[in-house]
C-alpha cells in the first residue's frame, strides 16, 4: 500500500513540472544566456511549436539555433518597430516527444535598472493536441541581482592587454632605433679611420 501510495502521488508531480529558465548571469548590465527547459508535452501529445515572450525591458534578443527547430523573432508593430517580443521555435521533421525534453537559448543584456525586479518569460507549448501555457505562478523567470564591477570587464580586459602591447612595441622600437644609431656611428667612425690612414 505504501509503495502504490508512492507511485500515485508521484504522477501528478510529474505532470506538473514546468518549463523553466536557468540563466548564466542574473547581475544587472550583464549579458546573459538563458537556457528554456521543455520537459515534457500537453499531457501525452508531442510538442510543435515553443513561443517565448519576452519582457518589455529586453528590446533585443540572440536565439540559439537547435538544429531540431526552426527559429523566428518576433517584433513590435507599432510603438517600437524594433523590439523583439517573442521568439518562437517551430520543430523541423517531427514534434518533440510529449516523454523527452529540449533546451533554448536565448542571450540579450539585462537591463541595467532592474535590480531586485523579476524577469517573467511567459512561454506557450503548442502541441499536436492541445497548449500548454506557462503563466502566472508557472511563468519561467529569474530575479535580477546587484551589477558586478566586471560586467563590461571582459572589453575593459582586452582593451588593457592592447595598452600593454602598444607600450612594448614602443619600447623595443625605441631600443631598436638606439642600436641602429649606434651602429651607424661605429660604422662612420671606421670609415674615417681608413681615410686617415
Amino acid at each position: 500500500m505504501v509503495a502504490g501510495a508512492g507511485l500515485a502521488l508521484a504522477a501528478p508531480l510529474s505532470a506538473s513540472a514546468h518549463v523553466s529558465a536557468s540563466a548564466t548571469s542574473t547581475a544587472a548590465g550583464s549579458y546573459t544566456v538563458v537556457a528554456f527547459s521543455v520537459p515534457h508535452g500537453c499531457e501525452a501529445s508531442p510538442t510543435e511549436v515553443v513561443t517565448i515572450s519576452m519582457p518589455e525591458s529586453v528590446p533585443s534578443v540572440t536565439p540559439t539555433v537547435n538544429p531540431n527547430w526552426s527559429v523566428e523573432k518576433q517584433f513590435e508593430d507599432a510603438a517600437d518597430p524594433n523590439r523583439v517580443t517573442a521568439v518562437v521555435y517551430t520543430a523541423i521533421a517531427e514534434p518533440l516527444a510529449a516523454d523527452l525534453r529540449d533546451v533554448f537559448e536565448l542571450s540579450f543584456r539585462v537591463p541595467d535598472d532592474a535590480e531586485g525586479e523579476s524577469l517573467e518569460f511567459p512561454t506557450v507549448q503548442t502541441c499536436t493536441e492541445g497548449t500548454a501555457e506557462w503563466v502566472g505562478d508557472d511563468v519561467p523567470a529569474f530575479t535580477v541581482t546587484a551589477a558586478t564591477g566586471d560586467a563590461h570587464g571582459h572589453g575593459a580586459s582586452e582593451t588593457g592587454a592592447a595598452t600593454d602591447d602598444d607600450v612594448f612595441a614602443r619600447v623595443v622600437g625605441g631600443g631598436g632605433l638606439a642600436l641602429g644609431a649606434g651602429a651607424l656611428g661605429v660604422s662612420l667612425w671606421s670609415v674615417r679611420r681608413r681615410a686617415t690612414a
